[in-house]
């Protein structure tokens, strides 16, 4: 392939789209021109609703542009979008495995449709297995994968015929840090040895950081391109590490922050200290008062904070939305003492058949503590977690949740907690008010008391003026919000979040955050299960499990001890799940 012609150009790209319901147009790129090189890997990055999926759709041969022009591989993709298709492989978000199908079947299935001569298809499919490490799993059904070997198939699916260059949207949303970590490598070795033009829209600034090129998108419009040095440029000089002092959680120094905008650009907490970024003309006296005497250092700027410094500037009106949440879960919350135990875990089983999902789990959480529990896909933790919930009866064992046990009483624990899936749940079809009606009679709210707590939670999540909104046709952001909303309705002690943010941006999940950090200070326990090992941080205690087992469970600061004094919780992730893999292997 020629390299000098770029593997994708466009100029003056326009795209609009008129939602069901909608009074008006949502313009989905607006005036998007660039140019992405051959042979190398480029990541789209920005917020929900960025324009980074219709991009990615337009270079596919999905969709036309309402104007403008598009070339993908010096080809006219409105003019001809077979002949596009036909050097392209494109992995979408949801890609379209079959789940009663072995691995070995949707192989030779994808490969059918795209035509792969047989005689292709042996060295093809050999190079696949050993790049994702399927090769012992050739006959298991794809509906019995961990998510992360499904994610692993589906990229081999995708590069059955060996293409010019490869779209990927999102590959790594809901996967754990170890898969992506694979699936990143698996990427790599395509650019490194079959010099593959790759073009990547991610959720992980991490990720973005790899690449040679990082266009960053912001409600349809292109703000900012270049390499990640440039990108990370923008906040060169503003970033700083702050201690928090002893008894103060990074997460409460970190909400500090992010309520004094005047002066943060934003905050993030880091191996129990808080990173942060000041605007570059903060008043230093100002910048003191905040940390009241505590050390403050210089850091090196990362990509996440060059883009977040893009992504403040491009805010209109930018609020912190913690106090009204505050006071309404402080009504929610019953009294009781802060170190109250309110779900207790003793020698916790489940059981498949033969399969033991969940071996012999114990731990406890208290009122008011955010209890984070982590794991590689497949591990046990999503089970745990819909025992936890009520939602799944556990096989064995002892497990009581807000005074009631569920082996017995699993109907009168629900109706005490909260619970917000890591898919978007709610009914598509129905408003945001229908189905905040919908849920609110089924936890029992009727009348006046109904639309008082409507109303709370309405402004709560600012969803004001989305009431007649089809909820299914919200941005991503704005569905995240009203799930929430549904599940706080009735004021729960405890919140179960699974998964919450999973394939959401940075601007997203500091918002996000910052409401979980108000409720847990008003005395409501939160538990979550995430793959974002940065939120790990925000939690009093974790646990890990693999294949059912509890590997590790304490502070984020005694886990990371725990891994050798890892630097951060990703690679304490790694380093425990890794050395308990070896040990099982070796025993």
């Amino acid at each position: 392939m020629d390299t000098a012609m770029p593997a994708l150009a466009g100029d003056s790209l326009c795209k609009a789209f008129m939602p069901k319901g909608a009074k008006h147009a949502v313009q989905a790129l607006a005036d998007v021109s660039l140019r992405i090189p051959a042979g190398t890997l480029s990541a789209l990055v920005g917020p929900d609703g960025s324009g980074k999926t219709t991009l990615l759709r337009l270079a596919a041969g999905l969709m036309r542009a309402d104007s403008g022009s598009l070339q993908v591989l010096g080809i006219d993709v409105a003019a001809d979008p077979q002949a596009v298709q036909d050097r392209i492989s494109y992995m979408p978000q949801r890609f379209g495995l079959y789940e009663d199908l072995s691995v070995q079947e949707n192989l030779d299935l994808y490969a059918d449709l795209h035509g792969v001569a047989k005689d292709v298809r042996r060295e093809r499919y050999a190079r696949l297995m050993e790049m994702t490490d399927l090769g012992r799993f050739t006959a298991r059904p794809a509906g019995k994968l961990s998510g992360g070997m499904k994610q692993k198939l589906g990229l081999a699916c995708t590069l059955v015929r060996s293409p010019q260059l490869l779209l990927l949207d999102e590959p790594t949303v809901g996967v754990d840090p170890l898969s992506r970590r694979e699936l990143w490598q698996i990427v790599q070795q395509l650019v490194d040895d079959e010099h593959l033009s790759v073009i990547v829209s991610t959720a992980y600034l991490d990720e973005a950081e790899r690449c040679a090129q990082v266009f960053v998108m912001h409600e349809g419009h292109l703000i900012a391109e270049g390499a990640p040095q440039a990108i990370r440029d923008n906040a060169r000089g503003l970033c700083h590490i702050a201690r928090p002092p002893q008894g103060m959680a990074a997460r409460t120094l970190q909400a500090r922050l992010l309520d004094a905008p005047a002066s943060i650009i934003d905050a993030v907490p880091q191996g129990g200290d808080v990173r942060f970024i000041r605007r570059p003309d903060t008043d230093d006296a100002a910048l003191a008062a905040l940390f009241d005497g505590m050390p403050v250092e210089p850091v090196t700027a990362r990509l996440e904070d060059g883009f977040m410094v893009l992504l403040r500037a491009k805010q209109q009106n930018a609020k912190s939305p913690t106090a009204p949440i505050a006071l309404e879960a402080a009504a929610a919350s019953e009294p009781g003492k802060p170190d109250e135990v309110v779900i207790e875990v003793k020698d916790l089983v489940r059981k498949f058949g033969d399969f033991t999902a969940v071996a012999s789990t114990s731990f406890s959480v208290r009122r008011g503590e955010i209890f984070g529990l982590l794991g590689p896909n497949g591990a046990g933790k999503t089970t745990t977690f819909r025992m936890l919930c009520g939602l799944l009866p556990a096989s064995s064992g002892f497990l009581q949740v807000a005074g009631v046990n569920l082996r017995h009483a699993r109907a009168q624990a629900r109706s005490r907690v909260g619970y917000v899936s890591q898919k978007f749940a709610l009914y598509g079809n129905l408003t945001v008010q229908e189905n905040l009606e919908f849920f609110g009679g089924a936890y029992g709210l009727r009348g006046a008391r109904l639309r008082e707590r409507m109303q709370a939670v309405l402004a709560q999540f600012e969803l004001q003026g989305q009431e007649g909104a089809a909820s299914g046709q919200l941005p991503g952001g704005f569905k995240q919000r009203l799930a929430m909303a549904t599940g706080l309705l009735h004021e729960p002690e405890i919140l179960f979040l699974d998964e919450p943010t999973s394939g959401t941006d940075p601007l997203a999940r500091r918002e996000f955050w910052r409401r979980i950090t108000a409720l847990a200070e008003a005395g409501v326990t939160i538990i979550i299960t995430t793959h974002f090992m940065e939120e790990a941080e925000y939690c009093d205690r974790i646990v890990i499990q693999d294949a059912g087992r509890l590997l590790a469970l304490g502070t984020p600061q005694q886990v990371r001890v725990q891994a050798g004094s890892a630097p951060d919780m990703e690679q304490a992730f790694i380093g425990i799940v890794t050395q308990a893999r070896e040990e099982r292997a070796r025993a």
